[in-house]
């Protein structure tokens, strides 16, 4: 299946635009990539998508319409965080307020710049949400950045995108937009809210780069940034910001809170909350293979072969073409997709010698080195951090959170560090990965509540001999 296509039908969630839909835009970095990962015969369907690139027409991803207003324009503004449009984001789940005002706030979406890996500017899209609930702490209102779990690959997966559809079935794609959850928690507390929908997850002019350290990380704090110029947002570049994510977003969350110093210090870092963080991707990257999350795997060797020449070398020379096949397919799907498409797929299956993509990378010094730039861990990080990760954890596994809990301390940051010790759920069926999200979510929300109303956190560092 192209990166775009023209469907017969459309999400029953999603209006048709009056324009007539166009494929993916092309851009340096599609077209980069087409010329490594997806050569030979997945370019055939790729490469016809690259023939529109009217900025003016919408694009379709897996039968969903994604409306015009994802397409990056062709200059972006100077600044990082500068807001390049927005425009009302109706929520899905919604209701009426008392006051006529709707609960739990009122949505704008946004588009922003940012800086990618490779140190170039980028459009980001996201949603700011004005909470309708009071802030009852000290200090004005304070901004909540979240970073959310894994979406998947399709820019109707992106996360500002399932604020108004939070659940799309058309046949063609699964999308569920389960953070609201986290959000609309957070919006009760009286702090606003801003989303990023990370770098080439929704905007039609590359492909999201899935788990990229810098991309993300970048991402979350211009978007902590861009909030402060939203039409009606009483957020100010004094309000108190608090980082959070879990999963994907506990990475991007971990690795922001590393690089806000040098990146973005103008944004007030007042805590963080980094949930199941993948700080090592090569262990990571064994957790999710052959587990009911193998898509996953797809979606972080298409990114990074987007965006490091290196790996996409690497990756060329070594998939086969049902490899490529799966990484082009994958790269238009959410959660839901990859679980039905390719759940407990072994690697092995796309590879020319047998072996997996974990121990093809391992064996390539170019590609080990383009992994290891990704390690979060390496940088203290700002303020006090809020790192929980499931004991059990066998989809972004344990042991090397709690080794980035370690690695912090040991450069004097101040962690608290929370171990949540649930029974084996079931072996990579990510039972062991969702539920410490939902167990956790409370104690996550009322931590960093506290750091909003600026009340000192207390380091456990000391525990972590003691600690699971």
């Amino acid at each position: 299946m192209s990166r775009k296509s023209t469907p017969s039908t459309l999400s029953a969630t999603t209006a048709p635009h009056p324009a007539t839909p166009a494929t993916r835009p092309a851009s340096p970095a599609g077209l980069r990539l087409l010329a490594g990962v997806v050569a030979g015969a997945v370019c055939v369907g790729l490469c016809a998508s690259q023939a529109a690139a009217d900025p003016t027409r919408p694009v379709v991803s897996r039968g969903v319409t994604i409306p015009v207003f994802y397409n990056p324009p062709a200059e972006l503004p100077a600044a990082n965080g500068a807001l390049i449009r927005t425009e009302p984001l109706p929520l899905g789940l919604s209701i009426p307020g008392l006051d006529g005002r709707p609960m739990p706030g009122t949505a704008t979406r946004l588009m922003y710049r940012s800086t990618d890996s490779a140190g170039l500017p980028v459009a980001v899209t996201g949603a700011y949400i004005e909470p309708s609930a009071a802030w009852k702490g000290t200090g004005p209102r304070p901004l909540v950045a979240l970073a959310s779990g894994t979406m998947g690959q399709g820019d109707q997966c992106a996360p500002s995108f399932t604020l108004q559809h939070p659940l799309t079935l058309n046949g063609e794609t699964v999308s569920v937009g389960y953070e609201a959850l986290a959000i609309y928690r957070i919006l009760a507390t009286g702090a606003a809210v801003v989303v990023t929908d990370y770098v080439g997850l929704g905007t039609t002019d590359r492909l999201h780069t899935y788990v990229n350290r810098l991309d993300q990380a970048h991402a979350l704090l211009d978007a902590a940034r861009a909030a402060r110029s939203v039409p009606g947002a009483t957020v100010t570049a004094s309000s108190r910001t608090g980082l959070y994510g879990y999963s994907q977003g506990g990475g991007a969350s971990a690795a922001a809170a590393e690089l806000q110093p040098s990146y973005a210090p103008d944004v007030p870092l007042a805590g963080t909350y980094s949930g199941a963080p993948p700080a090592d991707l090569t262990s990571v990257m064994k957790g999710i293979d052959g587990s009911a999350l193998a898509g996953a795997l797809a979606w972080s060797i298409s990114g990074f072969a987007q965006a490091d020449p290196d790996l996409r070398a690497v990756v060329d020379a070594n998939i086969n073409a049902a490899g490529k096949a799966a990484l082009a397919d994958a790269s238009t799907m959410c959660v839901g997709d990859a679980l039905f498409g390719y759940g407990f797929t072994k690697s092995e299956k796309w590879t020319n010698d047998g072996r997996s993509i974990g121990a093809v990378i391992a064996a390539d010094p170019r590609a080990k080195a383009a992994l290891d730039k990704q390690r979060i861990g390496t940088l203290k990080p700002a303020g006090p951090v809020r790192l929980a990760t499931g004991v059990q954890d066998d989809i972004v596994p344990h042991a090397q959170a709690r080794q980035l809990a370690v690695d912090w301390c040991r450069k004097g940051a101040d962690v608290t560090y929370d171990a949540i010790n649930l029974p084996n759920l079931g072996d990579k069926i990510l039972t062991n990965h969702l539920v410490p999200l939902i167990t956790d979510q409370g104690d996550a929300i009322s931590w960093l509540t506290d750091r909003l109303s600026g009340k000192s956190a207390s380091s456990n560092c000391w525990t972590m001999p003691l600690q699971p």
